[in-house]
């Protein structure tokens, strides 16, 4: 690290560690976590407590044990949350000096993020992918302390990054703490959750004997005993607290008793003291501390400016009183937030208007434009179209950010100030739009009742409409989006046929979610789709498809599906992949479902793209089961679950359901199963209801249950959904067969042939040939199974190509060749095995020992010993990805990456990549 770096770090002025009482135990594991991240390893934590009990003292504790300079804080600031990124900018802006270190994508998304340069708005995982990389590089050589305080009032983005960012730290010696306080309301909830799940210390009102004597150090004299036990009782041996409400009391009250506040939480009591200590003091006194409550970054050439317009002189910071509440100089600093709560929340709204209109008026409109807006927005009585431009203008610029909910409550901020009732609605409408890409659909109904009110054109409310289906659809999946989406494309056909379109096909994927719950919905919107003039780009062909797949059945389709998924796979934008994925498996297209899944995940990394990534991860994840990869499959499976938790959004179970099934873990599959059916009770996704049948199917032939497989896939291979009923056939085949029931084989076998026979695919007839192997003439079994084995291992569908081997092995054994059975069941039994397929294995196990081979218990390789996430790292690294190409595919430092990498190194007994490939295959490839 050069000089200029190292003076960049060291921004923390770390006074003397703190005499804290009664903390000894905090202490403890504050040191213990920094030895750690001193011997190389990456720390979080979480302190959780309310207002006041000492959680900024334990992080200042920390800083003073942290090598010299090695230390960058921020802390949330209620008035700067709706400010993207305000708190990261604070955090990153002393490490910037290794920002030419990042990957070009990241350092121009951080750049962008941080207002250094214009650019496309960048996607929050890029940005977090930036500053894993940026704190990595910042501690290669020392360790790195970051704190973050105030955790409840960060800025939404800078919340979602540094969660993502905690929960990706591993081996790259960086601290990262953060404080949370638990009894604020608002943000805190939203910001808390996403921090749930990381290591927590949960910080407590100190010990009475602790309590009282903190107490009795600021007492100045004789105190009634049962005063100061109620002193103790009443503020729960919060320090703050402690510290403060003898400030408010008189001699007498502490010598006789004072009128307490009952049980309200000490946060109440402190503020409502700070709001006693600020109405004391002068007038021009109080006004200075709401000037700089209201001014966010604590800028102290500002605040002057502010008050000279204000006729505020410098005698107001230094009378009686304020000195303890807050510190002024080149930095505004209050005692603690609490104080700029009450300064902001104790003053008239005129007094808080009079203020904005003098900041605004000391911002240069030239150099910060967006601030002299926002000030001067705040300053406006009732409307205002000159500020509302303004506001729009800024909303413009933040978008730059990638800020999509900062520009999402400055369109309604904007919209409050319109006077004109048309352009109100259109800033509403332009708000709940950046809800829904900034993933908070929540938000977008209130929005659009507002819009409502004003008169909206025939395209402005088809537009509205559509919005609100989104909304709803993104929130819960609900069959209720169909219905309304259906409505906007009927109003946008004539007025705006490209729009209606559009939203046409949006009707028509949410309908098939809906599966025969929206039948009614498809239908007409699928009939709606065929009466405007066809489009030949990607999306016209894909609509022109999934109508035909409707209306006139598969094998109609299946030209015009073909046509749509080349025109995918040459799109650069892969938001068609919902219903592209589900297209390929129409026409039994194995290639363009790897293809598109796998591209779609590194565009949606590469961009943050949050609305593609869990539709992206679902479909590659259900594409590695079919190959075998189930441990791979299960690391796209948790990043799925993160996903939902970070954004809200419905999390897509269909992957997790299937996996579960794969590897035959029957309690935990029927476990997600049961959530799967009554969530498409809850919320009317019958597709589910096909998608749990698939899975019991799946699973129930892995244990050998195959009644109960038959009747599962018969439910759904009659609901026949979208990219469920193909394989829902295949299934009922196999069951119908071991259960003894050859009617029911025949047919499920003929309705699969309707299928396969217009395709031609190696998937198709690779699977038909199998359906006609168990269910056809039983002379040409024989040929068939070989086909069928053939044609599946061309493909990458290596869990088909095995379950292929142990149906030909179960026929051979059956026939009485049990030497060439053997040699199937063999084959099955270790590529179920090595695969995690327990079920599958169980079975070709027992149909091993039947020939009369004995299975050995089998001693783990090294490589079978390796992490799912080791696992991964290794693949990639053997296919010839440096290690930062590999943690920006798997989120993680290139740091981190090297650690897996001596890890794997260790457990295969190598030295180097170059031996890796002779020990580890590469990522699966179709064998053509």
């Amino acid at each position: 690290m050069d000089s200029e770096q190292q003076e960049a770090v060291d921004v923390v002025s770390v006074p003397p560690p703190p005499q804290l009482r009664g903390r000894s135990r905090e202490q403890e594991v504050l040191d213990r976590l920094l030895r750690d991240v001193q011997e190389g390893h990456s720390r979080v934590l979480v302190l959780r407590g309310e207002l006041g009990v000492g959680k900024t003292a334990l992080l200042t504790y920390l800083a003073s044990r942290a090598p010299a300079g090695r230390v960058v804080r921020t802390a949330g600031v209620e008035i700067e949350s709706e400010m993207p990124y305000s708190a990261l900018q604070q955090l990153c802006a002393p490490l910037l000096g290794h920002l030419d270190q990042l990957p070009g994508a990241q350092r121009a998304a951080l750049a962008t993020a941080f207002g250094l340069s214009a650019g496309e708005p960048p996607g929050r995982l890029v940005v977090g992918l930036a500053v894993l990389g940026l704190l990595a590089e910042a501690s290669a050589d020392e360790p790195l302390v970051c704190l973050v305080d105030d955790v409840e009032w960060l800025d939404e983005l800078s919340a979602a990054v540094l969660a993502f960012v905690a929960r990706r730290l591993d081996a790259e010696s960086v601290a990262l703490l953060f404080a949370v306080s638990t009894s604020t309301a608002g943000p805190a909830q939203a910001n808390d959750e996403l921090l749930s799940g990381l290591p927590e210390l949960r910080v407590e009102g100190l010990a009475d004997e602790d309590a009282r004597a903190l107490l009795d150090s600021v007492l100045t004299g004789p105190v009634d005993p049962d005063v100061r036990d109620r002193i103790i009782a009443e503020t729960g041996g919060n320090p703050l607290a402690l510290l403060e409400l003898p400030r408010g009391l008189s001699s007498a009250e502490l010598v006789f008793g004072f009128a307490g506040a009952g049980n309200a939480e000490p946060a109440n009591r402190l503020e409502e003291d700070f709001r006693q200590r600020i109405a004391a003091l002068p007038d021009d006194s109080r006004r200075l501390l709401l000037t700089a409550a209201v001014e966010p970054v604590g800028d102290g050439g500002l605040l002057q400016r502010a008050l000279e317009r204000l006729g505020i002189g410098p005698e107001a910071a230094s009378s009686a009183g304020i000195e303890g509440l807050v510190e002024i100089g080149a930095h505004v600093r209050f005692r603690h937030p609490l104080v700029r709560t009450a300064a902001w929340r104790s003053a008239d709204a005129a007094a808080v208007r009079e203020v904005h209109r003098a900041l605004a008026e000391a911002i240069d409109p030239g150099r910060e434009p967006d601030r002299h807006a926002w000030h001067r927005a705040q300053a406006v009585v009732a409307t205002d179209e000159k500020t509302a431009e303004e506001l729009t203008f800024a909303a413009d610029r933040v978008l730059a950010k990638g800020g999509h909910a900062a520009v999402a409550s400055l369109l309604e901020l904007a919209a409050e100030l319109s006077t004109d009732s048309s352009a109100r609605a259109a800033r509403l409408l332009s708000a709940a739009e950046a809800y829904l890409t900034a993933g908070v659909p929540a938000r977008i109904p209130q929005l659009l009742d507002l819009a409502g009110i004003s008169p909206l054109d025939q395209i402005q409310q088809a537009h509205a409409e559509r919005l609100r289906a989104q909304a709803a659809f993104a929130l819960t999946h609900s069959r209720a989006a169909a219905p309304r989406l259906l409505a906007a494309a009927q109003r946008l056909a004539e007025a705006d046929p490209a729009a209606a379109r559009e939203t046409y096909l949006a009707a028509v994927g949410v309908a098939l979610h809906g599966g025969r719950l929206t039948s009614e919905e498809l239908h007409a919107a699928a009939a709606g789709a065929r009466a405007l003039p066809p489009a030949s780009d990607a999306s016209g062909l894909l609509l022109t498809g999934l109508s035909t797949w409707v209306l006139d059945g598969h094998t109609a389709a299946v030209p015009v599906l073909r046509r749509a998924l080349r025109a995918v796979s040459q799109d650069d934008d892969l938001r068609l992949l919902w219903l592209a994925v589900p297209a390929a498996h129409v026409v039994w297209d194995d290639e363009s479902w790897y293809q598109l899944s796998e591209r779609a995940i590194m565009q949606a990394r590469s961009t943050g793209a949050l609305s593609l990534l869990p539709a992206a991860l679902s479909f590659h994840a259900g594409a590695l089961i079919l190959a075998g990869r189930l441990a791979d499959a299960a690391g796209l499976c948790d990043e799925i679950d993160v996903l939902a938790r970070v954004t809200g959004l419905a999390p897509d179970t269909t992957a997790a359901l299937i996996l579960a099934a794969a590897r035959g873990r029957e309690a935990e599959a029927r476990e997600l199963i049961g959530l799967a059916v009554g969530d498409a009770d809850t919320y009317g996704e019958g597709r589910l209801h096909g998608v749990a049948d698939v899975a019991t199917a799946l699973l129930s032939n892995g244990l050998g249950d195959y009644r109960a497989a038959m009747h599962a896939a018969r439910r759904a291979a009659d609901r026949d959904d979208l990219a469920v009923g193909n394989w829902a056939l295949a299934e009922a085949v196999e069951a119908a067969t071991r259960a003894g029931e050859a009617a029911i084989a025949a047919e499920a076998r003929d309705r699969l042939s309707e299928r396969t026979g217009p395709v031609g695919s190696d998937w198709a007839l690779g699977v038909q040939a199998v359906a006609d192997a168990l269910a056809g003439p039983p002379a040409e079994a024989e040929e068939r199974y070989r086909e069928a084995i053939e044609r599946l291992s061309i493909t990458r569908l290596g869990l088909l190509v095995a379950r292929a081997r142990l149906l030909y092995g179960e026929w051979l054994r059956r026939a009485g060749r049990r030497a060439d059975g053997r040699v199937e069941l063999r084959a099955a039994h270790e590529a179920f095995t090595a695969m995690g397929a327990e079920a599958f294995a169980e079975r070709a196990g027992r149909e091993l020992k039947a020939t009369g081979e004995t299975i050995r218990s089998r001693t783990a390789d090294a490589h079978e010993e390796l992490t799912p996430q080791e696992s991964q790292v290794a693949r990639l690294a053997v296919a010839g990805h440096t290690n930062a190409e590999i943690g920006a595919a798997l989120f993680l430092s290139p740091r981190t990456v090297e650690w897996h990498l001596r890890k794997v190194f260790t457990k295969l007994g190598i030295a180097s990549r170059r031996e890796l490939a002779t020990v580890l295959r590469a990522p699966d490839g179709p064998r053509r």
